[in-house]
């Protein structure tokens, strides 16, 4: 198996004996958008309910919290090949940690180290204008936009993982996301 990696490495450490996991099941009804908003809200409501004495940092931190997660499940829901989706959830008194594993066709691999790789290269803030920019003119291709928002508004930390399982000609995906969480 070859591996592939991108973004923040320090994120790679993952402490799966605290994590909360959680597995969406590719059943006969498929995996769709509604299962990504209803773990995220799950994910927001279990990490934001310590904040609820504080009504307005309870309020911000499920936002915030519901915004990330969903945005990492909208993307393996959407570019995953077959098999169950896996997220797992660190939180601690002042950060948020969330790995998401799915299986993409190598295809989709190929694009998305493209794209990573432009992302990676350039300023976050930058590439958003110029996506949102081309996403306004309908002449561009608007890949990226949601993790390029990730970056830039809410200065989440990102990584990703590739490995490559030839045999079967698909790759398993992780993305590591990492956020400041709780700060008055």
């Amino acid at each position: 198996m070859t591996t592939v990696f991108y973004g923040r490495e320090h994120l790679l450490p993952f402490d799966t004996s605290r994590a909360v996991r959680l597995c969406l099941l590719d059943g006969p009804l498929g995996l769709g958008w509604k299962h990504s908003s209803m773990t995220s809200d799950f994910i927001a409501e279990m990490v934001a309910l310590r904040f609820r004495p504080a009504r307005r940092q309870y309020k911000l931190v499920s936002y915030d919290i519901g915004y990330v997660t969903n945005e990492l499940i909208e993307n393996a829901i959407k570019f995953r090949t077959h098999g169950e989706i896996v997220v797992e959830v660190l939180a601690d008194a002042d950060s948020f940690k969330i790995r998401v594993s799915n299986f993409v066709d190598d295809d989709a691999a190929t694009r998305f180290q493209q794209l990573l790789s432009d992302v990676m290269a350039g300023d976050p803030g930058d590439l958003l204008i110029q996506q949102l920019e081309a996403s306004a003119t309908q002449s561009g291709n608007t890949s990226g936009l949601g993790l390029l928002t990730l970056m830039s508004d809410y200065q989440v930390h990102l990584a990703w993982r590739f490995e490559v399982d030839s045999p079967h000609k698909r790759t398993k995906l992780e993305t590591y996301a990492s956020m400041a969480i709780g700060l008055s």
